[in-house]
């Protein structure tokens, strides 16, 4: 099965009918990490429960083995990305946001620029990339 890169998040759920409609609940940590706003549309893939595994592989198959207290963030140390300077800090490095809003600080890069960087830093709430190559 191909997946998407645009894919925002999975999950496993239930269908359940109320009145006239059926109804598949998100989980209330897919609009607090920020991969998806109420209000908004989404295109929906529905696939099926394998019927040969039993329910409780399902239901392991369906939790992370350790829950994390907080996302973890979409990037590594040495890891290399093409990102675009949407802003600029208070300190005056650029601002790129990738995955779920989460900030890399670029020092040295101006708006509109896009750049090939390399974290350096990961944190919990933002990162710092260094730039190694101007795209322009």
């Amino acid at each position: 099965m191909e997946i998407s890169d645009k894919l925002l998040c999975l999950f496993s759920t239930d269908v359940s009918e109320e009145e006239d409609r059926y109804v598949i609940e998100v989980p209330r940590q897919e609009v607090e990490t920020g991969d998806i706003d109420p209000g908004e549309v989404y295109r929906v893939a529905l696939i099926s429960r394998d019927e040969t595994a039993s329910d409780d592989e399902t239901a392991a198959a369906s939790q992370p083995a350790t829950a994390p207290s907080e996302p973890q963030p979409p990037v590594d140390v040495g890891e290399t990305r093409y990102v675009e300077i949407e802003d600029i800090g208070k300190q005056g490095d650029g601002i790129a946001r990738v995955e779920r809003g989460y900030v890399i600080i670029v020092p040295g890069a101006d708006v509109g620029e896009r750049v090939k960087i390399e974290v350096t830093e990961v944190k919990s709430n933002f990162a710092v990339g260094e730039i190694i190559e101007d795209t322009f």
